[in-house]
């Protein structure tokens, strides 16, 4: 396990920052940082801000990804996830939720909303050839075990 510190800044007072919620954690719970509440109807989707703004390390990206008790109990999630926030991103950090539950879901300030995982990035040279190297599944795509 590596320890990063992360430059932040707070943008809307008040809220928690994001943190774990138990020592084993991966993510760290993202606040809603909405001045009112906000009600995503079914079938709908929101920006919901999250009151920050983060400078990464170059090499390092957050993911912003669902919270599985919204979505287990509403039918709320992040509509792009992962959300990646990249590097040189420093606008404030927000998430798209949608409800694809069967009632209106209201979010406001300070519900804890999604999880944000910082991961390491690994970036990739394209060596273009005119043949891959053969695999026992070489071209089989979607399906392709039967199952």
């Amino acid at each position: 396990m590596q320890n990063l510190r992360v430059p932040l800044r707070r943008l809307s007072p008040g809220l928690p920052l994001p943190g774990y919620v138990t020592a084993g954690a991966a993510g760290m719970d993202l606040p809603a940082a909405v001045s009112e509440p906000v009600t995503i109807a079914p079938g709908e989707y929101a920006r919901v801000p999250c009151g920050i703004a983060i400078a990464l390390p170059v090499g390092f990206e957050a993911q912003v990804r669902p919270r599985s008790g919204l979505a287990a109990k509403h039918g709320v999630t992040v509509l792009n996830t992962p959300g990646t926030i990249d590097s040189d991103y420093r606008g404030e950090v927000q998430v798209v939720l949608i409800n694809h539950g069967a009632q209106p879901f209201v979010v406001e300030r300070g519900m804890r909303i999604a999880q944000l995982v910082v991961a390491p990035v690994t970036t990739v040279g394209w060596d273009e050839v005119e043949e891959l190297p053969l695999t026992q599944r070489d071209a089989g795509g979607f399906g392709h075990t039967g199952a």
